[in-house]
């Protein structure tokens, strides 16, 4: 078969992406990484499958760019800007500019062009929005401070992409050569004088703003009393296209039209459909994207420069952390979150890859320099893996040992109180027990590592310390001896299992109340010895069947009948799931065998109370049958 065919191209990408980001997924490294690692599998470099075709691949594939900012312009309500408006404009602005500005400045000073060091100052100032957030989350790290501040420095990034996909064309413009300089699009918009192209462009913008409040809702109106779902998704691909091809013929890029379009429709009553009808053309067309950025990334120059390569990585990642740290502290990170903060946001992002391409095709930077940049950029986000391991298992359990000890000398007369309850985690969880408990009157000393949340506790008249839990001497200040029960209530399962082993050790006769996130967190907490596990999801899932089946026209006693049914046979089935959890099939088996058991004992439980004509306790349930009866 012809290798140069579409439908053998197509093939190869397709199987080599189903191959690797299955793959980067299930060790930790994220899908960019695996449409990555599949680009340079299929590539000139390994397989050789495909060759200096993935540069044109990568001009059509840069469409998902597009659709993704379209996406992003989706999200941002005006309310969450707003809500987060303090860190997005001073924390992410200053990251970016001051980045900008110093990467730029050193570009300047190898003898760079102007418009080549601003354009690679401006692309090497991004971060991985993909990797951060994911990674975030995975490590249940996403809701502290550090955390929601790294988010909003990538939501200002990934905002920032659209003025700077807009300046690159002016920069070409400034006096560098490109290779798109033929393009009808920008013959056409040439051919007329500076006001009338300043006109031209402005009512592009207007058109698409207005168009977007007022012409755009009907269509997708009427579109969707047709109430064919092909329709609906092709009308929404029109859009972009339209919007794209738009933003093309009077010389922006079609990223600003799309982005601003997003925007507008953020509030629309049909944006969860566009998101639902875009993603998957999106997340095909941007994974075909970094599939050519793969197969493009030059081996060679590697192999030759490896030096040059792994310094720049080094140094760039240094000068960004450097640049994060200080405007941390500046905006009062307190030392631990700051650190997760910097070294997150450490390494170049996605967006990099787009703004060097574009760069290229605009003939704003050579292709020497951004081969080089491309490799330097892709071997930053697979360093962010490593570096997020080293910080969690090296640096960070130093810091905190500093600030622990600094923090339990300052607060040594008040640490050492001795209350019968010690609470570990103050977040939403461990702040809910606490308020119960707080209200009757049962004193607790509540423990948390997020320092700014303890602070910020400590300003609603909260009794909070600063430490970790799982650490024997904290512990001990904190009254562990004398306390009768601990309550662990911290967000990182890991973090819960260290602090389950080193009470056993240390305090075993103090009982432990553990919080669960997953029935995997409780199998562990169950072979570890622990008895009184609480499932966080458990008890609300099952209040909402219970009112689900009210509202269908159960009796509450009933309904809450069964729940206790069903959560007293659960928990006695984890007990026998847990010893099983390793042999995959038995454990399915299993699982399926305790379903259908579980089904046929309500089921029997609800006819034996029919049966028996149970009134039960529920004063509301005898009221509402008493009425029937009288309208019978």
């Amino acid at each position: 078969m012809d290798s140069n065919t579409v439908l053998f191209q197509v093939m190869v990408y397709l199987g080599a992406a189903v191959i690797m980001v299955p793959l980067a997924k299930r060790f930790g490294l994220g899908s960019v990484l695996g449409y990555l690692l599949a680009g340079i599998l299929i590539g000139p470099a390994v397989l050789q499958i495909i060759g200096n075709e993935g540069h044109d691949l990568m001009h059509s594939a840069e469409f998902g760019v597009v659709m993704m900012l379209f996406l992003i312009g989706l999200e941002l309500e005006p309310a969450l800007l707003w809500k987060l408006r303090k860190a997005i404009l001073g924390l992410g602005g200053l990251q970016v500019l001051i980045t900008s500005v110093i990467i730029s400045g050193i570009a300047y000073f190898l003898k760079l062009p102007w418009q080549s060091s601003l354009a690679i100052g401006m692309a090497l100032a991004l971060s991985s929005t993909a990797l951060v957030l994911q990674t975030l989350a995975e490590k249940g790290i996403n809701r502290t401070t550090a955390g929601r501040s790294a988010f909003a420095v990538l939501l200002f990034q990934d905002i920032a992409v659209i003025p700077m996909l807009a300046l690159f064309p002016l920069l070409a413009i400034a006096g560098l050569s490109t290779e798109t300089a033929g393009n009808e699009a920008e013959a056409w918009i040439e051919g007329h004088g500076g006001w009338m192209r300043a006109l031209i462009v402005s009512g592009a913008v207007a058109f698409i703003i207005i168009g977007g409040r007022y012409l755009i809702p009907p269509l997708f109106r009427l579109v969707a009393s047709t109430q064919l779902r092909e329709m609906f998704t092709a009308t929404a691909l029109l859009l972009v296209v339209g919007i794209a091809v738009l933003m093309s013929t009077v010389g922006l890029s079609p990223a600003l039209g799309t982005f601003l379009s997003g925007v507008v429709l953020a509030n629309s009553e049909y944006k969860h459909e566009l998101e639902s009808d875009i993603e998957p053309f999106k997340g095909l067309l941007l994974g075909l994207f970094f599939i050519a950025v793969g197969a493009s990334i030059n081996f060679n120059l590697i192999f030759e420069k490896p030096l040059l390569i792994f310094g720049l990585v080094f140094a760039l990642m240094l000068v960004k952390a450097i640049v994060l740290l200080s405007l941390g502290k500046a905006f009062k990170l307190r030392v631990d979150q700051n650190i997760i903060f910097s070294s997150s946001l450490s390494q170049v992002g996605e967006f990099a890859f787009v703004l060097l391409s574009f760069s290229l095709t605009e003939g704003i930077v050579e292709r020497g320099y951004v081969e080089i940049l491309m490799a330097v950029v892709a071997i930053s986000m697979a360093l962010t893996p490593i570096a997020f391991f080293l910080n969690e298992k090296i640096v960070l359990p130093f810091v905190d040992k500093r600030l622990s000890s600094t923090i339990a000398e300052k607060e040594a007369d008040t640490v050492n109180e001795k209350n019968p309850v010690i609470i570990a985690g103050f977040g939403h969880f461990g702040n809910t027990i606490g308020r119960f408990l707080r209200a009757h009157g049962i004193k607790t000393t509540v423990l948390d590592i997020d320092s700014n949340r303890v602070e910020f506790l400590r300003k609603m008249g909260f009794k909070v310390y600063y430490g970790d839990a799982s650490r024997y001497d904290i512990l001990l200040a904190a009254g562990a001896a004398e306390a009768k029960m601990i309550i662990i209530a911290v967000d990182d399962a890991e973090k819960r299992l260290q602090m389950i082993e080193t009470i056993k050790k240390h305090f075993p006769d103090l009982q432990m109340l553990v919080r669960s996130s997953t029935r995997e967190d409780t199998y562990d907490q169950m072979n570890a010895g622990i008895l009184h596990i609480y499932r966080e999801t458990i008890d609300t899932s099952l209040r909402m069947g219970v009112d689900a089946m009210k509202l269908l026209g159960f009796r509450a006693y009933t309904a809450q009948r069964a729940a206790r049914t069903f959560l007293r046979y659960d928990e006695q089935k984890l007990k026998d799931l847990s010893k099983i959890r390793d042999n995959e099939k038995e454990y399915i088996n299993q699982s399926r065998e305790y379903i259908e058991e579980l089904e046929e004992i309500i089921k029997a439980d609800i006819k034996q109370l029919h049966l028996e004509k149970d009134q039960g306790w529920d004063e509301d349930s005898l009221i509402a049958d008493e009425k029937v009866k009288k309208d019978e």
